[in-house]
């Protein structure tokens, strides 16, 4: 019978992917990730939009020419009348009066803001009502991030109890940790691409920790369902039975993980790409790096560092060594595997298939024999009614 190929042991849970016996690997890769991350955040720091920053934005009908050529020209407009402030993003935005470009710049006086609206409306030969213009404080921006880091706080503590009653405090311990390290990674590869974070950003960051709390809960139900009853039985560790249900509910997560990816990979590549709907590059690039990265945590960090946790436990840790001390007396000899035929031993009785066969038709010790009586008898006496008495005799 020919071998099937991963695909198929993947969808069957076959594939046996150790991925939990080379739980020190993916700590260490994600020791080495959370320093650049680290790093990153102190030496680049992020890309901050004009609501966290402070700025200016100016919105140019669209009809002025392509976006790069606005952009080079707004720039131009802000090195002579903007005393050197600059673009810091640029985007086509659509709205009720038509489509138009919002170029954000840094911040600006309002005397300023109105000599760049000025020398931007000259350079387009449009007149100056046609351009709007908005200022944005930095004091918004931290209020939003304020109300951000409640509700996170908020939602981590919901989400603590809710795993300890359905699960076990060490499952809430692992899976906050990797929700954790979802936001660290997610935040990191920001920092280091130097994407722009947005009041849009907040919000998708908050939307994929309940994507990665769905994917840990998929992993730890299956994980729960493997290891009840464990310690009954000296055939599998807590870390096999736990890489044992990665397996079976891998092929689960990443059906999940890929069907939502879709359609936010279509808002962000298509959406903001191909048609320029630049309100939707915010949201769609948090949520697909978001939900990519959850995938892998929930996968490699979760689990793993629920089984670390779990060998803690006294009972696990004395039923994990009663299985390798077994394992290693059957690898010895010392112990025959359950199911396995005995064998044989020093001084057993040869026996022939001849008087095998023979053996199941010999009589029991202590059973009368059965022999085919005599016709004509009863009880094993001759008939006639006289017993040994003569037969002429008759009884008195």
């Amino acid at each position: 019978m020919a071998k099937s190929g991963l695909a198929s042991r993947l969808y069957r849970g076959e594939a046996d992917l150790n991925i939990v016996g080379r739980r020190k690997l993916w700590f260490g890769v994600a020791a080495a990730l959370v320093l650049v991350a680290v790093l990153s955040f102190a030496v680049r720091g992020f890309s901050l939009g004009i609501e966290f920053a402070g700025g200016n934005s100016f919105q140019v009908p669209a009809s002025v020419g392509t976006l790069d050529g606005t952009e080079a020209k707004v720039n131009d407009a802000l090195k002579t009348a903007g005393g050197g402030a600059e673009v810091v993003t640029a985007q086509k935005v659509g709205g009720a009066g038509g489509d138009f470009y919002e170029m954000r710049t840094t911040q600006l006086s309002p005397e300023q803001a109105n000599a760049v609206k000025g020398e931007i409306a000259r350079t387009f030969n449009i007149q100056p009502s046609q351009i709007s213009g908005d200022q944005v404080s930095e004091a918004w921006g931290a209020q939003v991030t304020e109300r951000a880091l409640l509700g996170l706080l908020i939602f981590i503590a919901v989400v603590s109890i809710y795993l300890i009653l359905r699960f076990e405090w060490r499952m809430a311990v692992a899976a906050i940790s990797s929700l954790f390290m979802n936001l660290i990674l997610t935040a990191g590869i920001y920092s280091l691409v130097g994407f722009e974070v947005t009041p849009s950003t907040i919000i998708g960051f908050l939307t994929i920790l309940g994507f990665a709390l769905y994917d840990v809960v998929v992993v730890f139900d299956k994980v729960q369902e493997n290891t009840r009853g464990i310690t009954a039985n000296n055939n599998l560790t807590y870390g096999e039975a736990a890489n044992l249900a990665l397996n079976q509910s891998l092929m689960r997560s990443l059906n999940t993980s890929v069907v939502a990816l879709l359609p936010v990979g279509g808002l962000l590549f298509i959406g903001a790409g191909l048609l320029g709907a630049g309100t939707l590059k915010d949201l769609g690039l948090v949520l697909f790096v978001g939900m990519a990265v959850a995938f892998l945590t929930s996968i490699l960090l979760a689990t793993p560092l629920l089984v670390l946790l779990k060998n803690q436990d006294p009972r696990i840790n004395a039923h994990n060594k009663r299985v390798l001390a077994r394992r290693g007396a059957i690898a010895r000899g010392e112990l025959a595997p359950k199911g396995a035929p005995r064998a044989a031993e020093a001084g057993d009785e040869t026996i022939s298939p001849e008087a095998a066969a023979l053996a199941g038709a010999a009589p029991k010790v202590g059973a009368r024999p059965v022999g085919k009586r005599p016709t004509g008898t009863r009880g094993g006496r001759p008939t006639g009614g006289g017993g040994n008495r003569p037969g002429g005799a008759k009884r008195r």
